[in-house]
């Protein structure tokens, strides 16, 4: 009997998890919760304008009934790991997206790739549909040093100094990859109607140039003036960065 209670009690949340159902009311967005990477619903729906966001760690979302109405969309967190989705049932009304691009980049990380996604559906009705895929933006580059100012000659000693040169400015980093898509659908599916898009990020800014370092003006002495120092000279703009490489789709019908 205790062992059975025991089934019992790890059972329960599995079966709790394959009848739930998510909802999303129009013009709101959602994120849904998960605590494990692999989830099973029973329904999800997301009203007109409506946004549901899937974390970074579910590699796995089955959907027994999808409802995607006009404007929704999904949106899918940044992330190494491959993410598959499977709908038995459902509809795309037009302007449904499903968006998992990858994060732009920053002076602390690089950009990332467009989410690695398997779509699979089954029996589905789809007005039009968007599944976009692409690169973060590259991160920018540094934006250079400003050069000292120049320095006028002594009175009585020392000569005058030029004005220090600007630093050149830090080159864009590339763009993060597109996503590879592989998109399962029935064999009298229409293709046509799901847009893709694969493109690689677009590279980072370049980093601006310092400035030069100002001249100095004349020194008025006792008996004469003491010369300024020159200007110095600005330096150059970065290179922007490459465009992240393009992903891939892949199209298997069963």
């Amino acid at each position: 009997m205790r062992k059975l209670l025991c089934a019992m009690a790890l059972l329960a949340p599995l079966q709790a998890a394959i009848a739930a159902s998510v909802n999303v009311d129009a013009n709101t967005v959602l994120r849904l919760p998960a605590k494990t990477d692999a989830l099973t619903l029973e329904r999800i729906s997301v009203a007109p304008g409506g946004a549901l966001l899937i974390p970074s760690r579910v590699t796995l979302l089955r959907v027994q009934e999808l409802d995607l109405q006009k404007n929704a969309r999904i949106g899918v967190f940044p992330g190494e790991h491959p993410l598959r989705i499977e709908v038995i049932r459902g509809q795309f009304a037009d302007g449904s997206v499903i968006a998992a691009q990858g994060a732009a980049g920053s002076f602390h990380r690089p950009a990332s790739a467009g989410r690695n996604l398997t779509l699979r559906l089954q029996s589905v009705s789809v007005t039009n549909l968007l599944v976009d895929v692409r690169g973060g933006v590259g991160a920018p580059g540094y934006d250079g040093l400003d050069g000292a100012n120049a320095r006028p000659a002594g009175c009585l000693w020392g000569s005058s100094l030029a004005g220090g040169d600007g630093q050149s400015g830090g080159d864009g980093q590339t763009g993060g990859a597109g996503g590879q898509v592989r998109l399962e659908v029935p064999a009298k599916f229409t293709v046509e109607v799901v847009k893709v898009r694969l493109n690689g990020g677009a590279g980072g800014a370049p980093g601006k140039p310092g400035k030069a370092g100002a001249s100095s003006g004349e020194k008025e002495c006792w008996l004469y003036s003491a010369s300024g120092g020159d200007a110095g000279r600005e330096g150059q703009t970065g290179h922007e960065g490459a465009v992240g490489a393009e992903g891939h789709l892949d199209v298997v019908r069963f």
